[in-house]
């Protein structure tokens, strides 16, 4: 028996699995096994900050990346199972809790429902190890320029003692007005490049995803950055920016998964135009 043949049957077998009958196994799993990995990368993490400091950043940023991506994975699955469940599509709040709690946030999100949480026939697998990988790998090389880009807002509006407020907002609607709109559009175009699309597939992406996701950016990270740049040492501005956007990249993950699903539905065969 092969190692491949053997390797699918035993994921095929953990895929079936789930706890308390909602939360599917493997992701449970692979989200301790990264969590178990960022704790010991917190317990030492001054030791590391201070022999590499970029590498550092680099490593905390695509285990958290991988953090948020198997939250947003874990959060499609429940709600496939809980469609599934449910033909007619409606879901009883007496019998899924959980479910119900992740139908009314999606109702809380710029897109609409359905095209937040794609429909049962078009999900993706229980899991998408691929996907996990992308997710890592844009951490991992975008930490560098965000970690570059906290160093110069530094450099640029210095926080003493009796100066703090004004130029921590400063930061901010530095960061909010530049690095922003210069980072989501990075995402989106890496993300659909990382997955095979082309040129035409990333300008469908960012004409439809751009604007709605910036919104929601405005809506969540001035707040966060103000704690950030007023209370937080240069050194643990990235990993805080990157542990309060677990969630935000969960969120990421969902409407770039929610739109390539709705771009393979609208043209399944249409030509596209690598990138150079």
């Amino acid at each position: 028996m092969s190692w491949e043949l053997t390797r699918t049957r035993f994921l095929r077998t953990i895929n079936s699995k789930f706890i308390y009958g909602r939360i599917p196994l493997l992701n449970t799993i692979i989200f301790v096994i990264e969590m178990g990995i960022l704790m010991r990368l917190i317990g030492r993490f001054n030791s590391y900050y201070d022999q590499r400091p970029v590498l550092t950043m680099m490593v905390s940023n695509a285990i958290l990346g991988g953090v948020a991506d198997t939250v947003a994975q874990t959060i499609t699955s429940v709600r496939q199972r809980a469609v599934r469940k449910h033909p007619g599509g409606a879901l009883n709040p007496r019998e899924d809790g959980l479910a119900i709690e992740i139908h009314d946030l999606d109702r809380k999100n710029p897109l609409n429902e359905r095209d937040l949480i794609p429909d049962s026939r078009a999900l993706p697998p229980p899991f998408d190890f691929e996907r996990l990988t992308r997710f890592m790998g844009y951490g991992f090389l975008m930490a560098p320029v965000q970690f570059r880009w906290f160093k110069f807002l530094e450099k640029c509006f210095p926080i003493s003692k009796t100066s703090a407020f004004g130029p921590a907002m400063k930061r901010v609607a530095f960061d909010q007005l530049v690095f922003a709109p210069f980072g989501i559009a990075c995402f989106f175009t890496a993300m659909t490049i990382a997955e095979g699309g082309g040129r035409r597939a990333v300008c469908q992406k960012m004409r439809d995803m751009y604007v709605p996701t910036l919104k929601a950016n405005y809506m969540v990270w001035p707040a966060v950055q103000v704690i950030n740049f007023r209370l937080m040492p240069v050194q643990f501005q990235l990993p805080f920016v990157s542990t309060v956007g677990i969630a935000w990249t969960a969120y990421l993950s969902l409407t770039n998964a929610a739109e390539d699903v709705q771009m393979n539905r609208s043209s399944p065969n249409s030509p596209d135009i690598r990138l150079p």
